[in-house]
């Protein structure tokens, strides 16, 4: 029987290798827009996405789009760059890295199968092109760039797997490591089997961070999930997850054609006043409230009932 999640493939590792750095980060661009393809095959649509009046177009190349899982490549080299910045270190647009460092940071096997992979990935990130349209107050730009402007093997060994490589990233992605537009996120995101499953913890993630809840309309959600999956299937999915419930950090539920997500541990630093309950406010959230805007809420309505 196939486990729900992927095996901790390196509990314990060479004693010369260590994490790499101490969290992962993922950045805030992608987290908000479908911009990766959750297919296991080969995907050369042209996905396109418009809300809140910003477009985007995000074009394959021959080798299709870059999935979900190509983008743990740049998950990893976020996560470095961050934290050679927070170290103080110098960041450069170019970052030499080694697969291997890469495999096992990221929950892969080491076979030649994974490096075969690896050139296969860096191929569709560097053949996906994005177009998007930047409103300011009286002009609209339309602009095109890549997830990643080129990459190279820098060596390789007798029997053809990659050691070394060099991957220089597109302004936009480089930018948002810059800027700081990036989160955290749990290190079980790479046990995720399923592409759906890690597309919905990255939302979970950008919109529910450390508040206590959640809420919205599916229709709406298959949207940012980028899916065109029914959505009698996807409510299908959401409620066998929901009995699971081995999303990292997130519980998921549905209720009617509204989807809940809510931390399976409340932040110590939002402290939840006794008159109103944990389960108080996941039930009450609106959907891009904080923890305290309900809590406010709530107390103002109980206030109000106990007024003459």
């Amino acid at each position: 029987m196939t486990s729900i999640l992927l095996p901790n493939r390196h509990l314990q590792t060479d004693f010369f290798i260590c994490d790499v750095f101490d969290s992962f980060k993922d950045d805030l661009a992608s987290m908000e827009h479908p911009i990766f393809s959750l297919s296991k095959k080969p995907d050369h649509r042209m996905l396109v996405y418009e809300r809140n009046g910003v477009k985007i177009k995000i074009k394959p190349s021959y080798t299709g789009l870059a999935t979900i899982f190509d983008k743990d490549i740049l998950l990893y080299l976020a996560s470095s760059l961050m934290s050679a910045k927070n170290l103080g270190e110098r960041t450069s647009q170019t970052v030499r890295f080694t697969s291997y460092n890469y495999f096992i940071s990221t929950n892969k096997s080491t076979g030649g199968f994974q490096y075969r992979q690896i050139k296969e990935a860096l191929e569709r990130l560097n053949g996906t092109v994005i177009q998007t349209n930047i409103k300011t107050k009286r002009t609209e730009i339309t602009k095109e760039f890549g997830l990643i402007d080129s990459w190279e093997v820098i060596k390789e060994d007798d029997k053809g797997k990659a050691i070394a490589i060099e991957v220089k990233l597109s302004d936009w992605f480089y930018n948002s490591i810059l800027d700081n537009a990036v989160l955290t996120i749990d290190k079980e995101y790479f046990r995720l089997r399923k592409p759906t499953e890690r597309r919905l913890y990255e939302l979970a993630r950008k919109h529910c961070g450390n508040q206590s809840a959640w809420k919205i309309k599916i229709e709406t959600l298959r949207d940012k999930l980028g899916t065109v999956t029914p959505l009698r299937r996807l409510k299908f999915n959401i409620k066998s997850l929901s009995e699971t419930n081995h999303l990292p950090e997130y519980n998921i539920s549905l209720q009617d054609d509204i989807v809940i997500f809510s931390r399976k541990e409340f932040p110590k630093e939002h402290k939840i006043p006794k008159y109103v309950t944990k389960k108080q406010i996941e039930k009450h959230a609106r959907p891009g409230e904080s923890t305290q805007q309900v809590i406010d809420r709530l107390k103002s309505l109980k206030n109000a009932l106990k007024t003459p």
